[in-house]
């Protein structure tokens, strides 16, 4: 059973059903009540009518045994201002809900006018315009039933004031109120089985795109083939979104995994020379000390101690460390990682960013050695303030950058030279680890031709 309810195709049935089941009981409570008022307002309206005839003639003068109200189909009785019966139906045989179960007019003394005891405002012959309701039954011949019953007072000459209490049969209420009942208690289930059935249906047809998508995240979890793709339904609904969605997730942790992959394996790559180089130095120092390349042996230590710097910092800004928020002097950062370099010339005002001094130390550390690496004799370094935003320009002039490999030189173990040797070009991981950082930081980090010759390296950031 908690399985069963644990889909969503059956929640939903069992959502719609249960709506559906509340608007339909209470659109009947409604209809019912509607038209038990609208039929006991009608019996209400033929009870004084009756009243009114039956008061016409008493006002009028007509004696209580030619009032003839066996010619009435319904009770009648008339009572005067002592609660004494006066007149009734002739085959009244039981009644309640009037101002006296008597059934039998009381014997008549004589003919006083009762004003006496009478306080009402009527004149002599005038009949009330006002109605008094009540509900009651009775029973005449045999037959007993439920009646709306009418109070009418009327004032008699030389017999007071009088009132008439006349019913009308609830009979018709009652039976289209049961009808109503019938069809409502067999038509309502009918109705919501057709509702569940036509929302399960719906359901389940809306669904099957969404079960093709699991089945094949599924198969994809167990095969673990990122290529594949969920199947994309030919409709423009939120199940049509969640798959190409869904896609466009599995292209990114493809492209995420297969990037891992290859640095993993150019990390491996870059990793094994330097090691390979320093274990041979050591074997042979080890056998020949004499023939010991101290300088070769540091010169790689160094090269593989900065390799495994960069490696740590790559992982971490791929951990999602923090930028910081300290605040950086950029044109005194450019200063200061521009000392001590051959060819190298600073223009750099003061101008603040917020991030990280040490990954922002780093951008320019890798931008000079980029530039240095390719330049033929002068590396030019400009910090200036555009709008909101704060720019560092490195330029040298070398050969520059290839429109075509603008991007790829930002990629990770990407060098354009392969000709020449790692220990002179490095490993490749400068410039990626420059563009994440400045990413991180809000800013972007683009090259472009220098106005004289070589590649310019544009940084920008935003203004702290």
């Amino acid at each position: 059973m908690r399985r069963l309810f644990g889909s969503v195709r059956a929640r939903a049935t069992l959502g719609a059903t249960l709506v559906v089941a509340v608007a339909l009981v209470a659109a009947g409570a409604s209809v019912l009540l509607s038209l038990r008022s609208d039929l006991i307002d009608r019996a209400g309206t033929q009870a004084e009518r009756t009243a009114r005839n039956v008061a016409a003639h008493l006002a009028a003068g007509t004696a209580y045994d030619d009032l003839k109200l066996d010619d009435e189909e319904e009770p009648v009785q008339v009572v005067d201002a002592h609660g004494t019966l006066v007149a009734a139906s002739e085959n009244l045989e039981r009644i309640s809900g009037t101002g006296t179960g008597e059934v039998k007019p009381a014997p008549q003394q004589g003919t006083g006018s009762g004003d006496e005891d009478d306080d009402s405002a009527l004149e002599p012959g005038e009949i009330a315009d006002e109605v008094a309701f009540s509900d009651g039954s009775a029973t005449i011949d045999g037959e007993s039933a439920d009646y709306r019953f009418a109070a009418l007072e009327v004032d008699v000459q030389d017999k007071g004031r009088l009132t008439v209490y006349a019913g009308a049969s609830l009979d018709a209420e009652q039976g289209a109120v049961d009808t109503a009942q019938t069809v409502m208690l067999i038509g309502f289930p009918l109705l919501l089985g057709v509702v569940a059935a036509v929302t399960w249906l719906v359901t389940r047809r809306a669904l099957r795109p969404v079960e093709g998508i699991r089945a094949e995240m599924a198969a994809i979890t167990a095969s673990e083939d990122l290529a594949r793709r969920v199947p994309v339904p030919d409709t423009h609904d939120e199940v049509a979104r969640l798959a190409r969605t869904t896609n466009e997730t599995l292209a990114a942790l493809e492209t995420s995994v297969e990037r891992q992959r290859r640095f993993v394996a150019d990390a491996s790559h870059e990793l094994r020379s330097p090691i390979a180089s320093l274990r041979t130095q050591l074997e042979v120092a080890a056998a020949h000390p004499e023939l010991l390349d101290v300088d070769g042996a540091v010169e790689d230590t160094v090269r593989l101690q900065r390799l495994a710097a960069d490696l740590l910092l790559l992982a971490r800004l791929d951990a999602g460390e923090r930028r910081g928020d300290a605040r950086v002097d950029l044109g005194e950062l450019a200063v200061r990682c521009a000392r001590g370099r051959d060819g190298v010339t600073v223009e750099a005002p003061a101008v603040e960013v917020t991030g990280s001094r040490g990954q922002l130390e780093r951008v320019l550390g890798n931008l000079l050695d980029n530039a240095q690496r390719h330049a033929r004799a002068a590396v030019a370094v400009t910090v200036r303030r555009d709008g909101g935003w704060a720019v560092v320009s490195v330029a040298d002039d070398g050969s520059g950058v290839p429109a075509a490999d603008r991007e790829r030189v930002f990629e990770r173990f990407v060098r354009l030279d392969e000709a020449r040797a790692r220990d002179d070009g490095g490993a490749g991981l400068g410039l990626a680890i420059a563009r994440d950082v400045a990413v991180r930081h809000g800013g972007t980090l683009t090259v472009r031709d220098a106005p004289a010759g070589g590649a310019l390296f544009e940084l920008r950031l935003p203004v702290g």
